[in-house]
Protein backbone atom coordinates (compact mmCIF):
# COMPACT_ATOMS: atom_id res chain seq x y z
CA UNK A 1 0.00 0.00 0.00
CA UNK A 2 1.30 3.26 -0.85
CA UNK A 3 2.67 5.69 1.80
CA UNK A 4 2.13 9.43 2.74
CA UNK A 5 4.70 11.63 4.07
CA UNK A 6 4.37 14.90 5.07
CA UNK A 7 7.34 17.16 5.85
CA UNK A 8 6.57 20.37 8.11
CA UNK A 9 8.91 23.00 8.95
CA UNK A 10 7.62 25.86 10.76
CA UNK A 11 9.48 28.36 12.69
CA UNK A 12 8.84 32.36 13.16
CA UNK A 13 9.96 35.61 11.21
CA UNK A 14 11.91 38.04 12.86
CA UNK A 15 13.48 38.66 16.45
CA UNK A 16 11.42 35.26 17.55
CA UNK A 17 13.10 32.70 15.54
CA UNK A 18 15.24 30.49 17.74
CA UNK A 19 15.92 27.43 14.34
CA UNK A 20 15.72 28.19 11.00
CA UNK A 21 13.33 25.19 10.43
CA UNK A 22 12.83 25.39 6.40
CA UNK A 23 16.74 24.49 6.10
CA UNK A 24 16.03 21.08 6.13
CA UNK A 25 13.29 21.00 3.46
CA UNK A 26 16.20 21.42 0.32
CA UNK A 27 17.93 17.98 2.03
CA UNK A 28 14.21 16.17 3.27
CA UNK A 29 13.42 16.98 -0.83
CA UNK A 30 16.32 15.19 -2.07
CA UNK A 31 15.39 11.97 -0.31
CA UNK A 32 13.01 9.39 -2.69
CA UNK A 33 9.55 9.70 -1.14
CA UNK A 34 9.73 5.82 -1.42
CA UNK A 35 12.67 6.30 1.09
CA UNK A 36 11.25 8.57 3.00
CA UNK A 37 8.46 6.92 3.97
CA UNK A 38 9.42 3.08 3.80
CA UNK A 39 6.97 1.73 1.32
CA UNK A 40 7.20 0.93 -2.42
CA UNK A 41 5.76 4.03 -3.51
CA UNK A 42 4.52 7.12 -1.43
CA UNK A 43 3.18 10.79 -1.82
CA UNK A 44 4.46 13.41 -0.16
CA UNK A 45 3.14 16.94 0.90
CA UNK A 46 5.19 20.10 2.10
CA UNK A 47 4.49 23.02 4.35
CA UNK A 48 7.50 25.29 4.43
CA UNK A 49 7.02 27.80 7.07
CA UNK A 50 3.38 28.20 7.38
CA UNK A 51 1.37 31.75 8.25
CA UNK A 52 -2.05 29.89 9.38
CA UNK A 53 -3.00 26.89 12.11
CA UNK A 54 -6.05 26.77 10.25
CA UNK A 55 -4.04 25.73 6.87
CA UNK A 56 -1.66 23.39 8.76
CA UNK A 57 -4.95 21.60 10.21
CA UNK A 58 -6.56 21.05 6.99
CA UNK A 59 -3.62 19.66 5.87
CA UNK A 60 -3.30 17.18 8.92
CA UNK A 61 -6.62 16.18 8.63
CA UNK A 62 -5.72 15.23 5.04
CA UNK A 63 -2.92 12.88 5.65
CA UNK A 64 -4.23 11.66 8.80
CA UNK A 65 -7.38 10.58 6.61
CA UNK A 66 -4.53 8.23 4.30
CA UNK A 67 -5.20 4.63 4.65
CA UNK A 68 -1.78 3.66 4.37
CA UNK A 69 1.95 4.40 6.57
CA UNK A 70 2.16 7.64 7.57
CA UNK A 71 4.93 9.44 7.94
CA UNK A 72 5.54 13.17 9.62
CA UNK A 73 8.89 14.59 9.79
CA UNK A 74 8.47 18.23 12.01
CA UNK A 75 11.09 20.51 12.68
CA UNK A 76 10.12 23.67 14.52
CA UNK A 77 10.06 25.86 17.66
CA UNK A 78 8.26 24.73 20.48
CA UNK A 79 6.46 27.84 22.74
CA UNK A 80 3.86 28.00 25.47
CA UNK A 81 0.55 29.95 25.09
CA UNK A 82 0.16 32.56 27.88
CA UNK A 83 -3.08 31.45 28.97
CA UNK A 84 -3.01 27.79 29.41
CA UNK A 85 0.27 27.35 29.28
CA UNK A 86 -0.30 24.53 26.68
CA UNK A 87 3.32 23.23 23.90
CA UNK A 88 2.68 25.24 20.13
CA UNK A 89 4.58 24.80 17.13
CA UNK A 90 4.69 28.09 16.38
CA UNK A 91 4.40 29.09 12.96
CA UNK A 92 5.72 32.33 10.47
CA UNK A 93 3.74 35.05 12.32
CA UNK A 94 3.91 33.48 16.30
CA UNK A 95 5.32 36.45 18.80
CA UNK A 96 5.91 35.01 22.32
CA UNK A 97 2.32 37.18 23.11
CA UNK A 98 0.42 35.97 20.45
CA UNK A 99 1.36 31.77 20.83
CA UNK A 100 -2.62 31.26 21.42
CA UNK A 101 -3.96 32.92 18.27
CA UNK A 102 -0.74 32.29 15.66
CA UNK A 103 0.66 28.72 16.26
CA UNK A 104 -0.32 25.37 15.70
CA UNK A 105 -1.61 23.82 19.42
CA UNK A 106 0.30 20.63 19.84
CA UNK A 107 -2.82 18.62 20.85
CA UNK A 108 -4.10 19.27 17.01
CA UNK A 109 -1.38 17.36 15.61
CA UNK A 110 -1.96 14.29 18.43
CA UNK A 111 -5.86 14.24 17.91
CA UNK A 112 -5.99 14.19 14.49
CA UNK A 113 -3.88 11.01 14.30
CA UNK A 114 -6.01 9.66 17.31
CA UNK A 115 -8.18 7.42 15.30
CA UNK A 116 -5.54 6.47 12.51
CA UNK A 117 -4.51 2.72 12.67
CA UNK A 118 -2.08 1.71 16.16
CA UNK A 119 1.43 1.65 14.27
CA UNK A 120 0.61 2.96 10.79
CA UNK A 121 1.97 6.49 11.77
CA UNK A 122 5.29 7.66 12.98
CA UNK A 123 6.53 10.83 13.94
CA UNK A 124 10.22 12.30 13.51
CA UNK A 125 10.88 15.69 15.44
CA UNK A 126 13.15 18.01 15.52
CA UNK A 127 12.05 20.85 18.21
CA UNK A 128 13.87 23.86 20.09
CA UNK A 129 12.30 24.97 22.55
CA UNK A 130 12.10 28.74 24.16
CA UNK A 131 13.19 29.34 27.73
CA UNK A 132 9.48 28.94 29.13
CA UNK A 133 9.05 25.56 26.94
CA UNK A 134 11.75 24.30 28.05
CA UNK A 135 11.21 24.92 31.43
CA UNK A 136 7.48 23.30 30.95
CA UNK A 137 9.37 20.39 29.68
CA UNK A 138 10.87 19.48 33.17
CA UNK A 139 7.42 18.53 34.53
CA UNK A 140 5.32 17.04 31.37
CA UNK A 141 6.19 14.96 28.43
CA UNK A 142 4.97 16.17 24.80
CA UNK A 143 1.89 14.02 23.79
CA UNK A 144 2.09 13.14 20.53
CA UNK A 145 -0.58 10.32 20.80
CA UNK A 146 -0.28 6.67 22.21
CA UNK A 147 -1.05 5.16 18.66
CA UNK A 148 2.03 6.82 17.08
CA UNK A 149 5.92 5.94 17.45
CA UNK A 150 7.48 9.02 17.77
CA UNK A 151 11.35 9.76 17.59
CA UNK A 152 13.71 12.58 17.85
CA UNK A 153 14.82 15.27 20.44
CA UNK A 154 13.67 18.77 21.76
CA UNK A 155 16.68 20.99 21.98
CA UNK A 156 17.41 24.22 24.77
CA UNK A 157 17.04 28.00 22.95
CA UNK A 158 20.20 28.54 21.68
CA UNK A 159 22.26 31.09 22.67
CA UNK A 160 21.32 34.54 22.57
CA UNK A 161 21.51 36.31 19.12
CA UNK A 162 21.79 32.23 17.59
CA UNK A 163 19.21 31.05 15.13
CA UNK A 164 20.14 27.17 15.33
CA UNK A 165 19.47 24.60 12.50
CA UNK A 166 17.54 22.00 12.70
CA UNK A 167 20.75 19.30 12.85
CA UNK A 168 18.83 16.48 13.80
CA UNK A 169 16.74 16.15 10.86
CA UNK A 170 19.47 17.26 8.40
CA UNK A 171 21.19 14.18 9.94
CA UNK A 172 18.20 11.49 9.27
CA UNK A 173 17.63 13.50 5.66
CA UNK A 174 21.72 12.28 5.18
CA UNK A 175 21.15 9.22 6.40
CA UNK A 176 18.12 8.68 3.82
CA UNK A 177 20.26 10.23 1.01
CA UNK A 178 21.91 6.88 0.80
CA UNK A 179 18.83 5.70 -0.72
CA UNK A 180 18.40 2.81 2.35
CA UNK A 181 16.32 3.55 5.16
CA UNK A 182 16.60 1.70 7.90
CA UNK A 183 14.09 0.58 10.55
CA UNK A 184 13.00 3.85 12.49
CA UNK A 185 14.76 2.81 15.80
CA UNK A 186 17.56 2.17 13.94
CA UNK A 187 17.77 5.34 12.03
CA UNK A 188 17.18 7.70 15.25
CA UNK A 189 20.01 6.15 16.46
CA UNK A 190 22.21 6.70 13.93
CA UNK A 191 21.41 10.47 13.77
CA UNK A 192 22.27 10.69 17.67
CA UNK A 193 25.40 8.43 17.20
CA UNK A 194 26.81 11.10 14.73
CA UNK A 195 25.54 14.73 16.23
CA UNK A 196 27.23 13.31 19.49
CA UNK A 197 27.98 16.06 21.98
CA UNK A 198 25.92 18.51 20.57
CA UNK A 199 23.21 16.94 21.43
CA UNK A 200 23.93 15.80 25.23
CA UNK A 201 21.68 18.40 26.88
CA UNK A 202 18.44 17.58 24.44
CA UNK A 203 15.08 15.63 25.41
CA UNK A 204 15.57 12.68 23.59
CA UNK A 205 11.47 11.31 22.59
CA UNK A 206 11.57 7.64 21.56
CA UNK A 207 8.33 6.27 21.88
CA UNK A 208 8.09 2.87 19.68
CA UNK A 209 5.27 2.35 17.54
CA UNK A 210 2.06 1.00 19.41
CA UNK A 211 0.58 -2.46 19.10
CA UNK A 212 -0.59 -3.48 15.60
CA UNK A 213 -3.70 -5.82 15.40
CA UNK A 214 -2.66 -9.41 14.89
CA UNK A 215 -4.93 -12.58 14.49
CA UNK A 216 -5.89 -13.63 17.92
CA UNK A 217 -5.57 -10.04 19.58
CA UNK A 218 -2.72 -7.26 19.54
CA UNK A 219 1.25 -7.68 19.34
CA UNK A 220 3.21 -6.34 22.00
CA UNK A 221 5.39 -3.86 21.63
CA UNK A 222 9.09 -4.41 21.93
CA UNK A 223 10.86 -3.62 25.15
CA UNK A 224 13.27 -0.58 25.13
CA UNK A 225 15.22 1.73 26.75
CA UNK A 226 15.26 5.21 25.99
CA UNK A 227 18.33 6.81 24.92
CA UNK A 228 17.98 9.71 27.47
CA UNK A 229 15.04 10.07 30.13
CA UNK A 230 11.92 12.20 29.40
CA UNK A 231 11.98 15.40 32.16
CA UNK A 232 10.66 13.09 35.16
CA UNK A 233 10.64 15.44 38.30
CA UNK A 234 8.28 15.59 41.17
CA UNK A 235 4.86 17.74 41.38
CA UNK A 236 6.30 21.37 41.71
CA UNK A 237 6.96 22.18 45.30
CA UNK A 238 4.59 24.97 46.90
CA UNK A 239 6.73 28.29 48.00
CA UNK A 240 6.76 28.36 51.73
CA UNK A 241 5.35 31.65 52.67
CA UNK A 242 3.03 32.22 49.58
CA UNK A 243 1.62 28.68 48.86
CA UNK A 244 -1.37 30.31 46.59
CA UNK A 245 1.36 31.05 43.95
CA UNK A 246 3.16 29.25 41.61
CA UNK A 247 6.96 29.99 41.83
CA UNK A 248 7.64 28.64 38.13
CA UNK A 249 5.55 31.49 37.11
CA UNK A 250 7.36 34.33 39.38
CA UNK A 251 10.41 32.88 38.05
CA UNK A 252 9.82 32.80 34.12
CA UNK A 253 8.34 36.18 34.43
CA UNK A 254 11.59 37.19 35.97
CA UNK A 255 13.73 35.25 32.78
CA UNK A 256 11.49 36.88 30.35
CA UNK A 257 12.49 40.40 31.95
CA UNK A 258 15.79 39.96 31.80
CA UNK A 259 16.34 39.56 35.68
CA UNK A 260 17.90 36.22 35.62
CA UNK A 261 19.86 37.20 39.33
CA UNK A 262 16.88 37.79 41.07
CA UNK A 263 15.20 34.48 39.11
CA UNK A 264 18.12 32.30 40.48
CA UNK A 265 17.74 33.99 43.97
CA UNK A 266 13.93 33.02 44.15
CA UNK A 267 15.40 29.48 43.22
CA UNK A 268 17.49 29.52 45.73
CA UNK A 269 15.30 30.58 48.40
CA UNK A 270 13.03 27.47 47.26
CA UNK A 271 15.62 25.28 46.83
CA UNK A 272 17.01 26.42 50.84
CA UNK A 273 13.70 25.70 51.91
CA UNK A 274 13.48 22.34 50.39
CA UNK A 275 16.56 21.26 51.71
CA UNK A 276 15.53 22.10 55.43
CA UNK A 277 12.42 20.49 55.05
CA UNK A 278 13.37 17.42 53.23
CA UNK A 279 16.79 16.58 52.84
CA UNK A 280 19.83 17.83 50.13
CA UNK A 281 18.71 14.47 48.30
CA UNK A 282 15.14 14.83 48.57
CA UNK A 283 13.09 15.29 45.00
CA UNK A 284 11.73 18.65 46.42
CA UNK A 285 15.20 19.92 46.84
CA UNK A 286 16.59 18.02 43.31
CA UNK A 287 13.78 19.77 41.96
CA UNK A 288 14.95 23.14 42.79
CA UNK A 289 18.60 22.55 41.85
CA UNK A 290 17.78 21.53 38.33
CA UNK A 291 15.45 24.52 38.10
CA UNK A 292 18.67 27.10 38.98
CA UNK A 293 20.98 24.76 36.78
CA UNK A 294 18.53 26.01 33.51
CA UNK A 295 18.55 29.34 34.45
CA UNK A 296 21.92 29.56 34.59
CA UNK A 297 22.20 28.25 31.06
CA UNK A 298 19.32 30.71 30.39
CA UNK A 299 21.78 33.63 31.67
CA UNK A 300 24.17 32.40 28.88
CA UNK A 301 26.86 30.71 32.76
CA UNK A 302 27.57 27.80 31.12
CA UNK A 303 29.99 27.01 33.62
CA UNK A 304 27.99 27.79 36.29
CA UNK A 305 25.11 25.18 34.41
CA UNK A 306 27.74 22.21 34.25
CA UNK A 307 28.70 23.10 37.49
CA UNK A 308 25.14 22.38 39.32
CA UNK A 309 24.54 19.78 37.02
CA UNK A 310 28.05 17.51 38.19
CA UNK A 311 26.58 18.36 41.85
CA UNK A 312 22.80 17.08 41.17
CA UNK A 313 24.51 13.79 39.80
CA UNK A 314 26.78 13.65 42.07
CA UNK A 315 24.11 13.98 45.46
CA UNK A 316 21.77 11.45 43.22
CA UNK A 317 24.74 9.00 43.37
CA UNK A 318 25.49 9.38 46.76
CA UNK A 319 22.38 8.99 47.90
CA UNK A 320 22.03 5.70 46.37
CA UNK A 321 20.91 6.07 42.60
CA UNK A 322 22.02 4.21 40.39
CA UNK A 323 24.44 4.74 37.33
CA UNK A 324 21.90 4.18 34.84
CA UNK A 325 18.95 5.34 36.53
CA UNK A 326 17.31 8.28 34.33
CA UNK A 327 17.53 11.19 36.62
CA UNK A 328 21.46 10.75 36.83
CA UNK A 329 21.70 9.94 33.09
CA UNK A 330 20.05 13.07 32.26
CA UNK A 331 21.90 15.03 34.91
CA UNK A 332 25.50 14.16 33.28
CA UNK A 333 24.36 14.50 30.08
CA UNK A 334 23.05 17.86 30.58
CA UNK A 335 26.50 19.04 32.58
CA UNK A 336 28.14 17.48 29.05
CA UNK A 337 26.28 19.93 27.43
CA UNK A 338 26.76 22.64 29.31
CA UNK A 339 30.73 21.97 29.36
CA UNK A 340 30.70 22.50 25.46
CA UNK A 341 29.70 25.77 25.91
CA UNK A 342 32.50 27.25 28.21
CA UNK A 343 34.78 29.21 26.49
CA UNK A 344 37.28 29.91 29.97
CA UNK A 345 39.99 27.48 29.18
CA UNK A 346 40.86 27.22 33.25
CA UNK A 347 37.31 26.76 33.83
CA UNK A 348 37.07 24.47 31.17
CA UNK A 349 39.64 22.27 32.62
CA UNK A 350 38.31 22.21 35.94
CA UNK A 351 35.04 21.04 34.97
CA UNK A 352 36.14 19.04 32.65
CA UNK A 353 38.07 16.70 34.56
CA UNK A 354 35.11 16.64 37.53
CA UNK A 355 32.98 15.48 34.29
CA UNK A 356 35.33 12.82 32.99
CA UNK A 357 34.90 11.36 36.67
CA UNK A 358 31.72 11.07 36.55
CA UNK A 359 31.62 9.78 32.75
CA UNK A 360 33.66 7.00 34.17
CA UNK A 361 30.83 6.11 35.76
CA UNK A 362 28.16 6.97 34.30
CA UNK A 363 29.08 6.62 30.80
CA UNK A 364 25.09 7.40 29.13
CA UNK A 365 22.99 5.49 26.33
CA UNK A 366 25.17 6.73 23.66
CA UNK A 367 28.94 5.60 22.84
CA UNK A 368 31.99 7.40 23.13
CA UNK A 369 30.58 10.08 25.87
CA UNK A 370 33.80 9.42 28.32
CA UNK A 371 36.16 9.50 25.22
CA UNK A 372 34.92 12.96 24.04
CA UNK A 373 35.39 14.18 27.30
CA UNK A 374 39.26 13.01 27.56
CA UNK A 375 39.47 14.07 23.65
CA UNK A 376 38.33 17.71 24.52
CA UNK A 377 40.63 17.58 27.55
CA UNK A 378 43.63 16.84 25.81
CA UNK A 379 43.52 19.68 23.65
CA UNK A 380 42.90 21.70 26.26
CA UNK A 381 45.93 21.12 28.01
CA UNK A 382 47.87 21.47 24.63
CA UNK A 383 46.15 24.70 23.91
CA UNK A 384 48.69 27.69 25.61
CA UNK A 385 46.48 29.91 27.34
Amino acid sequence: MPGTVLLLAASPVGKSRLVDAASVLPVLAAVPPAVLSGTDTANVVELADPLEPQAVLTRLRAVAATPGPLTVFIAGQLALDRRQHLPHLALARTTPATVRYTALPWQWIREEFRLRSPGSTTLLVDLHADAEAWGWLRTHALDSGRNNAVFGRIAPPPSRRTVAVPAYMKTIATILRSGWRPPVEQLHQQAFTRLGPEAYGDVVLTVPPAPVAVPGGFASRPPYRPEMPRPQAPDRPKAPDRPQEDPHVQITAAVQAGRHQDADALALAHEQAATRAHGVASEQALHWSEVRADLAMFARDSARSCRIWLTVAETRLTAGQSPDAPTVEKAVDRAHHQWGQVRDKTQAQELGALLAQLRARVPGRRPGALENVRKQLRELQATPF
